[in-house]
């Protein structure tokens, strides 16, 4: 199996551990794609980019050379992988061993290992916080970036508060088998619309269902250490003012592509983030949920190859973003600037209530669940006659 070794360390105690990097690659071409994937997912679940850019669906003969291919110049190559924690990569059993900085070097290394020297850089969700710590970090290798159903991290990471997305994060916690975990990840993945519609004579949930704890029941749910890694990436992860202006000032295109009805990444963080990358970014809204990639794959797919096409041509900046000049926007801003004011300060008192709302929440769930537990601890046992 294609594996790549990110790191080795050993102790007086202990035999070096190794942290092996599972990827594919697809098709053969001089450009190259890197495709990083988000929260407990893995690399197939590409699928539909990895076929859509390439053509191809079955991964590349890992005895055929992994550099430049110069017969193929037009074509593209696509390489995915699993992120440390999931999937077949190796599992480090602390969580400190998770954050987006060293998530971002694996995906240097995998680069290194595969001899990239530069790609056009694709994340989903926490692999769009990897993909742009790893732009800020590395801009030289990075052709263009694309960002999919992104936050920032941190607090940027809590969904909308509501009635509907409480109910999900208390069932996600008791989710123990495939076919607990596959129906919360469908509500969670995509609009009710779209899982209702039929493909033939079942709808499009009872399909999706049925791959979902395929899946799950043959690859295995997350391990705990995965999760509670993956968890502090995410919660970890922030762009410093300089870190957005490297990747605002680097050159090179950036695409953001988010789910209108995502209810895990809020799409105002992802117009926020566009509105500070300007002018290099462009933001692409799509009627979706947190996986449009699946859900609208052709949009997506086509997004993904203006930004190549684009990159390819040298696009001025202005003109991909469609981005006002100074002037103008100076005026919209001049003109606009009172009302804005209001609405930004008005959103953030009601982001703190969020915040607090969740924060109780999730507090009285916590102590409602220690009670249980500790009260089914303490029940009495009967003793029958005969013991006595």
């Amino acid at each position: 199996m294609p594996y790549c070794v990110v790191t080795a360390a050993a102790t007086v105690a202990q035999e070096a551990e190794e942290v092996r990097i599972f990827y594919q690659r697809y098709g053969h071409g001089a450009t190259k794609v890197l495709l990083i994937i988000g929260f407990a997912g893995t690399y197939e679940s590409w699928g539909p980019q990895v076929k859509g850019l390439t053509g191809a669906v079955e991964p590349v003969d890992e005895e055929a050379p992994a550099g430049d291919d110069s017969g193929a110049a037009e074509g593209i190559e696509v390489c995915c992988f699993d992120n440390r924690g999931m999937g077949r990569s190796s599992v480090p059993a602390n969580k400190s061993q998770y954050t987006t900085v060293i998530m971002a070097k694996d995906a240097l290394a995998l680069m290194d290992h595969l001899g990239w020297l530069k790609a056009h850089v694709v994340g989903h969700s926490m692999g769009s916080m990897i993909a742009s710590k790893l732009a800020a970090m590395a801009p030289d290798r990075v052709a263009s970036l694309a960002l999919l159903n992104t936050t920032g991290g941190g607090y940027q990471c809590i969904p909308k508060v509501d009635w509907h997305t409480i109910s999900l994060a208390c069932r996600f916690l008791r989710a123990r088998t495939p076919e607990q975990r596959a129906i919360l990840d469908l509500e969670v993945h995509y609009t009710k619309e779209y899982l209702e519609e039929l493909v033939g004579s079942s709808s499009r949930r009872q399909v999706l269902y049925q791959q979902y704890v395929k899946g799950l029941s043959s690859g295995g749910m997350q391990s705990r250490h995965g999760f509670e890694g993956q968890m502090n990436a995410c919660w970890t992860h922030k762009l410093s003012t300089k870190e957005l202006d490297k990747i605002r000032l680097a050159g090179f295109l950036v695409l953001i592509i988010h789910g209108r009805d995502d209810v895990v990444a809020q799409l105002y963080y992802a117009r926020r983030l566009a509105e500070k990358l300007q002018p290099a970014a462009k933001l692409v809204e799509l009627h979706g949920g947190h996986l449009v990639s699946h859900e609208r794959p052709a949009e997506v797919n086509m997004s993904l190859m203006e930004m190549i096409k684009a990159s390819k041509s040298n696009t001025d900046l202005e003109e991909w973003s469609h981005c006002p000049k100074k002037s103008e926007a100076g005026s919209l801003r001049t003109r606009d600037g009172d009302s804005a004011k209001y609405l930004i300060v008005t959103y953030k008192l009601l982001g703190k209530l969020q915040l607090i709302l969740l924060f109780f929440f999730g507090a009285f769930y916590f102590i409602l669940e220690h009670t249980r537990r500790t009260l089914r601890v303490l029940k009495p046992v009967r003793v029958s006659a005969s013991t006595l």
